[in-house]
């Protein structure tokens, strides 16, 4: 085999047991998290320190070999999976998994890209400190991935994204060269800061190996409610209203609509309706604050008769027990593999600016059903930041052939993002462009920022084998 000599090397330096190559083996690194693609990798490698990854990099790159960084592979548009034009191999961290130091004067924390983000936040809450980053791969997902997509999550309102809690970052570049920027600073002006080039680059211009991250003051006080709304105008008063009476301790201000609860209570183990009736929406408002003796029920109970008296809430319930708490987040974020139950999706991740939502809501649905009136069209997200997902659900049999489903997913796709862009949004809030949505990018980004982007993948990146066929189509790639 002509990359026999590449593998031999590798082996030479991570050693034997983690260079994979059995498909027994490397099946699971090869498929995305939603099993839409499957893609060939001459081999699965494991470095475990940062000067391996740097010697891998550079003897991929002598022998011509792409590399697919891939952390806890928990991406959903195929960022992580190996479907470039090249042969390559897919490169896993979980063995770069140290903590390597937590700063409570600072509140910082360094860590290893391997790391799992249930971890790290666990780490600093032994310190009496908060790591924020919070989503539903938080178990299995890695902090080098969340940096590669800017993960966003459910205390962005409050925290910011990942772009936001990095202040410095350990990358391998495409030539081996180890960018050692681990700062720990808040305040540092001295020149372009080149570590926000490799937040949400999905590995296309290097590899983060390590991070130093902002810690807050651990949450000591906290309270949730989820209330019944008609509609999503009433939503953002009652955000308007909740900023008045709470300020910056709102953490998170969470949307579901009707008929993403319905999905929910269906086919969600272990969920209950807590409202009598339904109702067209639902809010999740979570309040926290590092005081133990904070009045966060009290405040929430003045805030919640407000709106009963203003007409802006049906009904509302406030957890009252740890228990009771976890249940309403699980009606928001119970959701993990049950749409493959349901039916086929098409799922996206827009944004548009807080005072467009209600707009966009209407006019997407409206627009969808008319096109596909047997649709179920299921919104849920973030609407404290403006990010909506939108779930487009059919029956199973709908689609004669996968091409089919693929023609109708990239008509949706248009419908959405023509919406979105009138309105000054964006086609993707959080998840990042990867495999899924590189001529949805393609369409709809201004060409002055895209052509600058590509600019930047031919400078740092210039024989393209940096996770090549991810962000952008073909064409605009550069050349091997």
């Amino acid at each position: 085999m002509p990359y026999d000599a590449c593998l031999a090397e590798l082996t030479s330096i991570v050693g034997e047991r983690y260079v994979v190559t059995d498909p027994a083996d490397t099946g699971a690194f090869l498929l995305d998290h939603r099993a839409r693609y499957r893609g060939e990798a001459l081999a699965v490698v494991k470095p475990a320190t940062t000067d391996e990854v740097s010697r891998v990099v550079k003897a991929c790159g002598k022998a011509g070999v792409a590399i697919v960084p891939q952390g806890g592979n928990t991406g959903l548009c195929g960022g992580a999976t190996p479907l470039g034009p090249r042969p390559s191999i897919v490169l896993r961290l979980d063995r770069m998994n140290r903590i390597r130091a937590v700063s409570p004067a600072e509140e910082t924390i360094t860590v290893e890209a391997g790391c799992i983000l249930a971890d790290i936040q666990s780490a600093a809450a032994r310190d009496g400190l908060l790591f924020p980053l919070s989503l539903g791969a938080e178990g299995s997902c890695q902090i080098g991935g969340n940096i590669a997509t800017n993960a966003g999550g459910i205390a962005v309102l409050r925290y910011g994204n990942m772009r936001q809690l990095v202040l410095g970052l350990e990358v391998v570049l495409a030539d081996g060269t180890v960018l050692d920027g681990l700062r720990r600073l808040r305040k540092d002006n001295a020149g372009y800061d080149l570590k926000q080039l490799f937040v949400g680059a999905e590995g296309t211009l290097g590899i983060v190996t390590a991070a130093s991250l902002k810690l807050f003051p651990a949450i000591r006080s906290r309270s949730i409610a989820m209330m019944q709304v008609a509609g999503v105008e009433d939503a953002l008063t009652l955000f308007a209203r909740a900023r008045t009476t709470f300020g910056e301790r709102i953490s998170s201000f969470e949307i579901i609509g009707a008929s993403y609860m319905d999905f929910v209570l269906k086919y969600v183990t272990g969920t209950a309706m807590p409202f009598a009736q339904p109702a067209p929406w639902y809010l999740l408002l979570e309040v926290g604050d590092s005081r133990p003796e904070a009045p966060l029920a009290a405040d929430m109970e003045g805030f919640l008769g407000d709106a009963f008296e203003a007409g802006l809430v049906s009904d509302a319930v406030i957890g009252a027990s740890l228990a009771q708490e976890e249940a309403l987040w699980k009606l928001r974020h119970g959701v993990t593999g049950e749409f493959k139950l349901a039916g086929k999706t098409m799922s996206h991740d827009t944004s548009v600016p807080v005072a467009e939502q209600p707009a966009f809501v209407a006019r997407v649905e409206a627009a969808v059903l008319a096109a596909y009136p047997d649709a179920n069209v299921m919104m849920v997200g973030h609407i404290g930041d403006g990010n909506i997902h939108v779930v487009v659900l059919f029956p199973h049999e709908r689609f004669a052939t996968a091409d089919a489903f693929e023609a109708a997913s990239d008509a949706i796709d248009v419908i959405i993002d023509d919406i979105a862009m009138e309105l000054g949004g964006s086609i993707t809030a959080e998840h990042g462009v990867g495999y899924t949505y590189r001529r949805r990018l393609a369409r709809t980004k201004n060409p002055d920022e895209l052509m600058l982007m590509r600019k930047i993948k031919q400078m740092l990146d210039p024989d393209g084998m940096m996770n090549p066929g991810k962000i952008f189509l073909p064409a605009e790639s550069p050349a091997p």
